[in-house]
């Protein structure tokens, strides 16, 4: 079965995509959430799958994990963590070597940014791409919206081990005349490329003239990065950087072929999770899911936080901000005064971000929960979820002073970062038809 429909808000020539999907069983959906009569009746789980690459919660993870968020963002990294890594990666023997990977900076920032991420992605999605299919492991990115891949336009010497997406050998392969994308991060880095139009496949669903970014330059944290071939961005398609018409998410395209207009993410803690489209698995979360509206003028899954609690306190502390909703970012970053109070309940915890990179505690530590007022309902964070990393050792066992999974914002950021530390806490619906994010708990 195919369906022709129109994509939000970009060129006339790629609202004529196709989506096409094979029959799958329809789970149990919940309603009333839309008018499900409308959409194809189309659904898939796609289960991740462990990164064989990934250096684990060693010492420095939590620094780096920070070094990422504020590159991710745009916001500079500030010098007290970029002599941490610095340090750190010379005592690793990771320093990145000249020539490798893409730096539009000749400060220290490009060189010691090069390598948070490969102590960032315990998991990762395969995803096929072209025809005949090739098999891609990629990040799903609910705080972007590129679907950008290593690809045989990529300089050998910015491939650090990545699967390339071979745009020769796909059948199916269009370049988009013109299109541009590119992305800048707070190091002085970006990744950049051309555009395609080609098939895309993820679980049971494929999308036809998907736009598929090939990246001529990538920048050196990528390069580093070589358990991951690329990025599938799952914000709203206001976000893409296709230039001069932006071009719509993988999901944005697939809605009208799913049963419903959603994806779940149930992220775990030190196991694999899945995602599902089109439908609401009630096996994966207890009792009911309570939906919040969703500010998109940003193009991100932005809500507001009426504030928090800090273990068994019945007293809400009223802090309401605006957040995110980011699998693609490892840690929760709250407005400083919020880490400062959760802090404060953490016997022997400190500010140690000029030393290693943020709030520290000793490991010996019990750490409370964390609850996140998001309008009616409550997110409870246990405290064993914040418990992030070692700093004075490479295992937790040897460590003393452990890194917190709750970290400050960077000052100036219109919002907080709600990423995998809050994430693999609850059970996620992104309502893309209604604009809402579900939450709900779940077995942990």
């Amino acid at each position: 079965m195919k369906l022709h429909h129109g994509a939000v808000g970009v060129a006339a020539f790629f609202a004529q995509n196709l989506v096409s999907a094979a029959p799958m069983e329809k789970r149990g959906i919940l309603g009333p959430l839309f008018e499900i009569s409308t959409l194809g009746g189309m659904t898939f789980k796609i289960q991740q799958v462990p990164n064989q690459k990934f250096y684990g919660a060693r010492k420095g993870r939590g620094a780096m994990a920070m070094a990422k968020a504020f590159s991710k963002y745009g916001a500079p990294i500030p010098d007290d963590l970029l002599s941490y890594i610095e340090q750190l990666l010379e005592e690793l023997g990771l320093i990145q070597q000249p020539g490798a990977g893409n730096d539009t900076s000749a400060s220290p920032q490009g060189e010691v940014a090069a390598t948070p991420q490969m102590f960032d992605s315990e998991y990762l999605c395969p995803v096929q791409i072209g025809t005949p299919p090739q098999t891609l492991n990629l990040d799903f990115d609910t705080g972007s919206s590129d679907l950008w891949v290593f690809s045989t336009e990529t300089p050998q010497n910015q491939v650090g081990g990545q699967t390339v997406y071979n745009i020769q050998q796909s059948s199916t392969a269009k370049q988009l005349a013109g299109a541009l994308w590119d992305i800048s991060y707070g190091d002085g880095s970006s990744s950049g490329g051309n555009v395609y139009l080609d098939t895309v496949s993820i679980g049971g669903i494929t999308v036809e003239n998907q736009a598929v970014e090939s990246a001529t330059n990538v920048s050196r944290a990528f390069t580093q990065r070589e358990d991951t071939d690329g990025l599938v961005g799952l914000a709203f398609s206001t976000l893409n950087t296709v230039k001069p018409n932006q071009q719509s998410t993988f999901f944005d395209n697939a809605m009208r072929d799913l049963a419903a207009p959603l994806f779940t993410a149930n992220l775990r803690a030190a196991e694999p999770g899945n995602y599902n489209f089109g439908f609401i698995d009630t096996t994966e979360f207890t009792g009911q899911i309570t939906y919040i509206a969703v500010n998109t003028s940003a193009g991100f899954w932005q809500f507001t936080s009426q504030g928090f609690k800090v273990g068994d306190s019945a007293a809400t502390t009223a802090a309401p901000h605006e957040a995110i909703a980011d699998t693609g970012t490892t840690l929760m970053l709250v407005p400083n005064d919020i880490a400062a109070a959760y802090y404060a309940q953490v016997p022997g915890a400190e500010d140690a971000t000029q030393t290693a990179g943020g709030y520290v505690f000793p490991c010996s530590a019990t750490l409370p929960s964390y609850t996140a007022v998001i309008g009616p309902y409550q997110a409870v964070i246990p405290g064993e979820f914040i418990n992030f990393s070692p700093v004075d050792a490479n295992t937790f066992a040897e460590a003393t002073i452990c890194f917190g999974g709750i970290q400050a914002v960077p000052a100036g950021f219109p919002f907080a970062i709600y990423g995998d530390v809050f994430l693999k806490s609850q059970f996620v619906v992104f309502h893309g038809g209604e604009t809402q994010l579900g939450l709900a708990p779940k077995p942990l």
